[in-house]
């Protein structure tokens, strides 16, 4: 029996393409809602920190359209939204942690009315005194773990003072926000017997029907959740839909009509968590070719005031502190710092862009001082391709790394060392304008470190006329994954992708799924629906091999036909004659991460199943008057695997370079000395525009199937590329650096205003 991968490898358009551009697409907020639907809204707290001494709703509940103000005294069973830790009120109770906490909620009989209403409450708050920034968290010792974590590997205590050479530094990295272009919103529809029917936009519908039930006092039976789409997510909507979802079916059950709420753009940047800022010290030691001896790291990660997803978060930057480089001798150190801040969240990447961003400032910081080009000192640290010795700091051993050929390769087709040399001969000409380039590697690793998460769950129907019904535990939030496993059940069924109906993720149809996040969602959902299509597709040939006395092992599923033996059926016949003879054509799938395990206290074991390598050549200019600058060029070749679909694949990898390269130049994150978020708009919040794209933008894909056995031999290319952004800042520092003799030192992120710094720096003008 076989079936040729007749889908997986085209470059087939996004299943839901054609309705993105008609604008027909249908989102949470587009959902035609039943006569009486209601609308909610939260009253935020104006304090960072303080203690609610009194509340007066009168105003707020005589207000045209108001139905009732809630408080957290009036929920009738559990008041969290969190995670992880159970820290995290949906309604504050007493005290205030943020400014944009909710405190209240308003259900009115419109949108519009809710936001009005709540913003008529009065709410007395004794202030006392924030913790925001990492060194105040310091200083009070205000942290989510009792102490620092820190992993080593070999003796950097003994290994660092012995180095020839030895450098110092500290980089701040800035924060970022998800800036989804569709809000937080949730629709909540209650039935008969209490049981909630709850619509999200969610990457993690089973932790939404888990924080549901919770809140309304049932089993998890008895909330159903539903997500078609989101309209990006990027890790903003692993933890952060929870609030609303839990708002709405609360509202449902107190007032027992359907109930919905989105967060306009403000609300949702004053309210949500963020990428985590970091600031990472190190002292680094290493020989005269720019090889590191040893290596000390100390991350202060600002969580926020809540734990959310902090910890995890937080190892993953002790993660990929390594980046793509063998480091015999390293100490990391990582505090997990409490503040009076939103509380910090999944982002793309999940803390290993903090983790990579952190080695290669190292890397260029030796390379200026030794007078190097940067490129030299990072392949002289690199992972081997051939090593099966070398191990991560964590003792995985790395045996499947490429990034020598891979940075061989790109370095030829994109010409870097002729571009190299006509750079530094521009520069030496124009006091004005100066360009810069840099390659980056990443080298990124898949699984959810949270080992039991790296699981996932399909069901797949066969009907008698041959369409096929498909549905998994992942979510779709533009990055095709619906249409990726898609291409896999056609494959296995050797049908045309057009006879698969792609349909919601629904907590009634797979159950106890994982998020869609770690860039595991085809990894494993993939694997999912492979497992069901092919038991279904061996009862077909199983009773076709009995029906016409031909070995199963025999029959062939392609082209949209079963062969067997002499004679072939269309699917849609085979289908039929295996459904009259009463087998199922229905089964569920199921796949686990092989290969696994990981001791987090320790720092100790194999958390990821593979790696993703890449790397990135960025071109910049920069005027040195105004610190204005721009990418010029960008040639990334990343290693997708076997890809299920390069187009899909390709647009990933634009998409995740621009918004890495945003997190580090244009997108940064403003609180005052109160605690108020100051950047909670796109008035004063840039997010990369069509003109901040590389004018030139070349992409690859490396060419060779994962050694891992994942699906069809592809690779995870959510999160990886939006390291290749990186090159960007590091390209601006090699332009920096030819300013003056200091070391440039730039911090992210690093808008104008951070290069017009860098540059006076390096000229030693201040």
């Amino acid at each position: 029996m076989s079936a040729p991968n007749v889908s997986v490898g085209k470059p087939l358009p996004h299943d839901a393409a054609h309705l993105h551009v008609t604008g027909t697409a249908r989102y949470v907020d587009d959902i035609p809602t039943p006569t009486g639907t209601l609308h909610l809204a939260f009253g935020l707290s104006d304090q960072a920190c303080g203690t609610v001494t009194a509340m007066n709703f009168d105003a707020a509940r005589t207000a045209a359209g108001v139905i009732a103000v809630l408080t957290a005294g009036d929920l009738p069973f559990a008041n969290d939204v969190s995670p992880s830790n159970h820290d995290e009120p949906l309604l504050a109770t007493g005290t205030v942690h943020y400014i944009g906490q909710p405190i209240f909620m308003v259900i009115a009989t419109s949108h519009l009315a809710a936001r009005k209403a709540a913003r008529l409450a009065e709410i007395t708050i004794a202030p006392e005194t924030p913790i925001l920034t990492i060194d105040q968290a310091m200083a009070s010792n205000s942290r989510f773990e009792d102490g620092p974590r820190i992993y080593t590997k070999g003796t950097p205590d003994t290994a660092l003072p012995k180095s020839k050479n030895r450098l110092t530094g500290s980089l701040g990295i800035g924060g970022q926000e998800h800036f989804y272009l569709e809000g937080q919103a949730a629709l909540a529809l209650p039935g008969e017997n209490g049981d909630m029917l709850v619509h999200s936009s969610t990457q993690h519908p089973t932790e939404i029907q888990h924080k549901v039930a919770e809140a309304i006092g049932l089993p998890m039976h008895s909330v159903r959740v539903e997500t078609r789409r989101m309209g990006g997510g990027f890790g903003g909507k692993e933890s952060q839909g929870n609030a609303l979802a839990v708002a709405c079916a609360i509202a449902a059950r107190h007032t027992g009509q359907p109930c919905k709420m989105r967060y306009d753009r403000d609300d949702d940047m004053m309210v949500t968590g963020k990428r985590h800022d970091f600031r990472v010290i190190y002292d680094a030691g290493f020989d005269d070719q720019g090889r590191i001896t040893a290596l000390d790291f100390t991350h202060y990660a600002r969580c926020g005031w809540a734990m959310d997803l902090s910890l995890p978060v937080a190892d993953r930057a002790m993660l990929h502190a390594d980046n793509a480089y063998h480091l015999e001798h390293i100490r990391i150190t990582s505090h997990r710092l409490k503040t009076n801040t939103q509380s910090a969240t999944a982002f793309r990447g999940f803390g290993g862009p903090q983790g990579i961003v952190g080695i290669e400032r190292v890397m260029d910081h030796i390379a200026a001082h030794l007078g190097r080009d940067p490129l030299q000192i990072r392949r002289a640290n690199y992972y081997s391709d051939d090593n099966a010795d070398q191990t991560t700091p964590y003792q995985q051993p790395v045996t499947d790394c490429i990034i020598n050929a891979l940075t061989e390769r790109l370095t030829t087709s994109a010409n870097y060392h002729e571009r190299r040399k006509n750079i530094n001969e521009w520069n030496a000409k124009n006091p004005v304008l100066k360009r810069g380039i840099a390659l980056t590697p990443v080298k990124f690793g898949i699984s959810f470190t949270l080992t039991h998460l790296n699981q996932a769950g399909a069901l797949v129907h066969v009907y008698q006329d041959g369409s096929i019904h498909l549905n998994h535990g992942g979510t779709e939030m533009g990055q095709g994954l619906f249409q990726k496993v898609a291409q896999i059940a056609a494959s296995e069924f050797g049908v045309p992708v057009s006879q698969i109906k792609i349909t919601a993720t629904d907590t009634a149809k797979v159950p106890n799924t994982s998020a869609t996040a770690a860039s595991s969602g085809t990894d494993l959902n993939g694997m999912a629906v492979l497992n069901a299509c092919q038991t279904i597709r061996q009862r077909i040939a199983d009773h076709l091999a009995t029906l016409y006395t031909c070995p199963a092992d025999q029959i062939t599923f392609q082209n949209g036909h079963v062969k067997v033996g002499e004679q072939t059926f269309t699917f849609a016949q085979a289908a039929q004659k295996t459904y009259e003879a009463r087998i199922s054509l229905s089964a569920t799938g199921f796949y686990k991460t092989p290969d696994i395990k990981w001791d987090r206290i320790k720092g100790v074991g194999q958390p990821f199943f593979y790696f993703a390598y890449g790397a990135a050549i960025t071109e910049v200019v920069i005027d040195t008057l105004t610190g204005e600058n721009r990418i010029l060029r960008t040639d990334i070749l990343h290693d997708a695997g076997q890809s299920l679909n390069p187009a899909l694949d390709i647009g990933q990898i634009e998409g995740g370079y621009v918004q890495g390269a945003g997190w580090l130049t244009t997108e940064e994150l403003v609180w005052d000395d109160t605690g108020a978020l100051k950047t909670h708009a796109p008035a004063t919040y840039k997010i990369p525009a069509c003109s901040d794209r590389p004018d030139i933008f070349n992409v690859a894909l490396w060419d060779q199937p994962n050694p891992a056995h994942t699906i069809y031999r592809s690779k995870a290319v959510g999160e990886p590329p939006f390291m290749l952004g990186i090159s960007t800042w590091s390209a601006l520092a090699d332009a920096i650096q030819s300013c003056g003799p200091i070391y440039a030192d730039l911090q992210t992120p690093a808008t104008a205003e951070a290069v017009l710094n860098a540059i006076t720096r390096t000229k030693g003008d201040g």
